[in-house]
């Protein structure tokens, strides 16, 4: 058995056709004085949500290592339960209010919240009214949450 060369020749024509490489979105994460981290996901183009303004939004909470705890979107049928809070310190977790502070309507974005910001005492919400849910947020109140948000409207 012989070599040939012609096996070796490739042809343009049967060639692969090259892709034009995109540039990959980065997501940038920006650290607030507290240690809040955030992630702006989608810029939202609504009203701008301002400390004190009342709320309404939509948003899955994990604990640090992604074990889901609750979310007003039900993850199988997709319906929205969204929530209305008051961006005061003293109603709702520091951190999240932090999160939503600046964010418009439309936009979405992720936090990373400490402990020293989450959940100090247990009047702050937002608390699930499911007792698994409430009992798996406050008894990790230790830890760093992720809050994934969906501001829906400035009321």
């Amino acid at each position: 058995m012989g070599f040939i060369p012609s096996v070796l020749y490739a042809r343009p024509a049967v060639a692969a056709p090259m892709f034009e490489m995109k540039e990959p979105e980065v997501i940038r994460t920006s650290k607030l004085p507290d240690g809040v981290r955030v992630q702006e996901i989608v810029e939202g183009e609504g009203s701008e949500a301002h400390d004190g303004d009342l709320v309404e939004l939509n948003y899955v909470c994990r604990r640090s290592n992604g074990y889901f705890v609750h979310s007003t979107v039900d993850q199988f049928s997709g319906e929205s339960m969204p929530i209305v809070l008051q961006l005061d310190e003293n109603q709702i977790i520091r951190g999240l209010k932090e999160i939503l502070i600046g964010m418009k309507v439309g936009g979405k974005r992720r936090g990373l919240i400490p402990p020293s910001v989450g959940y100090i005492n247990e009047n702050l919400k937002p608390i699930p009214d499911e007792f698994g849910p409430r009992r798996s947020l406050l008894s990790h109140a230790n830890e760093p949450l992720i809050f994934e948000v969906q501001l829906l409207k400035v009321l």
